[in-house]
């Protein structure tokens, strides 16, 4: 891998850890494959886990949709939380186990993943810009 094409993924951990996500909260084990999933993976996607008791995710889904990546929303614990338009949701038991096999510690918690396997994670509020648009 170039230099240049780990540069976005290097600005994605410093922004999220200068902005207080810090890795080191997360109950998800970095490396581990993702358990099984309904979509087709990406060699590196983003993967948005919640829960209808997380608030006003506006700024979050802005700032991930907007780093190029794919992104996979997981809403798991049953009930029902939309997404932005053009980002179809993995609702229901599947889906919080798939949460719970990740040992995710908090809603909503973001997985950067590279080629099926954990490479971060950021578990609790996330507020303002993640500056993830300076990723490409």
């Amino acid at each position: 891998m170039t230099r240049a094409a780990r540069a976005p993924i290097v600005s994605l951990l410093l922004t999220l850890t200068l902005l207080g996500l810090s890795p080191a909260s997360a109950l998800v084990r970095l490396g581990e494959p993702l358990p099984a999933h309904p979509w087709t993976a990406a060699e590196r996607e983003l993967v948005v886990v919640y829960s209808h008791d997380c608030g006003d995710l506006g700024d979050l889904w802005n700032a991930v949709l907007r780093s190029g990546l794919p992104v996979r929303a997981v809403n798991a614990e049953a009930v029902p939380t939309p997404t932005p338009g053009g980002l179809k949701p993995w609702r229901g038991p599947d889906a919080t186990a798939f949460a719970r096999a990740l040992r995710v510690g908090t809603y909503p918690t973001v997985l950067l993943v590279q080629q099926g396997r954990v490479l971060n994670a950021w578990e609790g509020d996330f507020t303002g810009e993640l500056g993830l648009d300076r990723l490409n």
